[in-house]
């Protein structure tokens, strides 16, 4: 695929260009991986007070299987602040840093990369400069104009914010199990294709993720979750800095 810069010549293969690109940037929003770094899991919290699974059973007391241990982690973080820390499948260097407001919505933030992404009630609002990244890590390159440099690109994923966190269906691992900072952690595995992951969910109450461990097509990444019940002031784009995918990608074409 040509690096050059979109331009109006050549309109049929360049509109080509184009609507790949678009279709790039969408998927590359979807899959958005999230940080990893360190926790402090001290913090109570009063959203779950179902059973808990044993730390080598690979099934919870009372016979809660491992999807229900999920549904309870999932529905607590859901309702609970929290921040996060760490590498990224999607880039070779840098550090995402996490942080969820229920009420206010999730920021992800690229430390030694540039760029940053929210999401509130199931739109995602990704800079532009990161979509530029995000692209050229997948060997698609744009030239953003500057006149774009403080834009925010909206997508609707069709479901919540916390999809970004939530941990998939998977089967409990008991050889895996750790401690997280001290908390007791029961490892949960999930895998497809190119792509496996390791969740490693409180063994007690609250029900919590505290870490992910993240492979995608031979990258690695690892991400830890902390400050739960903390809330931080997540403040959205100003409604002239965001502009929706398709008129992101006319500008560009536009030079």
């Amino acid at each position: 695929m040509s690096d050059t810069p979109l331009s109006r010549t050549d309109t049929g293969s360049t509109r080509a260009r184009a609507v790949r690109r678009a279709s790039v940037l969408t998927a590359l929003l979807a899959t958005t991986v999230l940080a990893c770094g360190t926790a402090s899991d001290k913090d109570e919290d009063e959203h779950s007070t179902s059973p808990s699974p044993t730390a080598t059973s690979g099934a919870a007391l009372g016979g809660t299987s491992a999807d229900a241990r999920i549904e309870q982690v999932n529905e607590t973080m859901r309702k609970t602040p929290f921040s996060g820390i760490g590498t990224t499948t999607a880039f070779d260097e840098g550090l995402q840093e996490i942080r969820w407001n229920p009420s206010q919505g999730l920021h992800i933030k690229l430390v030694g990369i540039g760029g940053d992404m929210y999401c509130k009630d199931g739109v995602t609002y990704t800079s532009a400069d990161l979509l530029a990244k995000s692209l050229g890590s997948k060997g698609v390159q744009i030239t953003v104009p500057d006149r774009l440099d403080d834009t925010y690109v909206t997508t609707e994923s069709g479901q919540g914010c916390e999809a970004y966190f939530a941990v998939p269906p998977g089967t409990f691992a008991p050889d895996k199990d750790t401690e997280i900072e001290g908390v007791p952690a029961q490892a949960v595995t999930a895998a497809s294709g190119s792509t496996s992951d390791v969740y490693y969910i409180s063994e007690e109450d609250p029900a919590r993720l505290l870490k992910t461990e993240s492979t995608r097509d031979g990258r690695e990444s690892h991400t830890t979750y902390a400050d739960f019940g903390k809330e931080a002031g997540i403040v959205l784009p100003k409604a002239d800095q965001v502009m929706t995918m398709e008129e992101f990608r006319e500008e560009v074409d536009a030079g």
